[in-house]
């Protein structure tokens, strides 16, 4: 085991860790200011980056670090969002089960939203994730959702998060008026090298090393390869962890980095 080897307590680069411990550098600081600003005003939102940025883990340290005494966090995730399914999601969410049709179901939601700010005092954070999949149906249901009593206040905070190209369907004419709605948009570029040596620093400090184990040789081909992706950082990092403990290697160089990307990774 390359826990034992190396001597972790944890997991380096693991799904598992905390938003207590999660990585930031200033652009992630500064986005998540922006995020918790959106959700306090109520706006609609859209967090867009690459495949494997870490938008997902983003919004994770967002639905974490909001106050549950001010705040109510309602997640999807759903690739074939439809609808009907947005507003049994979001009932579901909040303790409501049962089979509505769909105006129905969007009346309850109203009311539940209702309950919330005027009885718990709690305003409702949507966060909707994968949006880039949505079609064109559910994002026009989006907008007719946000035109609440004859748009004089949105009922909740809606934040999208998705890849790039959910910018760039919005540009379109025909998304005109729900790209108008929009108070903020905020882009989760990839890691430079400078963050993506201090991510895989502080990966094995979470896990426990007080070594830094790769090289600098290691971090500037574990970048090469993965462009400043988080996903593909972790990716690299496991892989050339358990191959040194495999071969009782301490310290991980740009030579073990260039095997293992050539040998064990697409």
């Amino acid at each position: 085991m390359m826990e034992t080897f190396y001597g972790f307590t944890k997991t380096p680069f693991s799904r598992e860790i905390t938003a207590a411990t999660f990585f930031e550098n200033e652009q992630i600081e500064e986005i998540l200011a922006r995020l918790h600003y959106a959700a306090s005003q109520q706006w609609f939102a859209l967090l867009t980056g690459d495949c494997g940025t870490g938008k997902s883990t983003l919004v994770r340290k967002l639905a974490a670090t909001l106050s549950s005494s001010d705040c109510k966090v309602l997640y999807l995730s759903d690739s074939q969002l439809k609808p009907y399914h947005f507003y049994h999601g979001l009932l579901g969410e909040l303790g409501v089960t049962g089979h509505y049709y769909r105006g129905e179901a969007k009346r309850l939601l109203h009311r539940e939203v209702e309950i919330l700010w005027g009885v718990q005092g709690l305003k409702p954070v949507v966060i909707i994730d994968e949006a880039h999949l949505l079609e064109r149906e559910m994002l026009e249901e989006i907008r007719f959702l946000l035109n609440y009593k004859m748009d004089s206040h949105n009922p909740l905070a809606l934040i999208l998060v998705g890849q790039t190209e959910i910018r760039d369907k919005l540009r379109k004419q025909v998304y005109t008026a729900i790209a108008q709605r929009l108070d903020l948009h905020c882009h989760l570029a990839h890691f430079d090298e400078a963050d993506t040596r201090s991510y895989l620093l502080h990966h094995l400090r979470y896990a426990g090393s007080a070594s830094d184990i790769f090289s600098d040789e290691a971090i500037k081909e574990i970048f090469r390869y993965s462009s400043g992706s988080a996903r593909l950082i972790n990716k690299a990092g496991t892989h050339c962890l358990m191959y040194g403990e495999q071969h009782q290697k301490k310290i991980i160089d740009d030579h073990m980095v260039r095997y293992v990307v050539g040998k064990e990774l697409l």
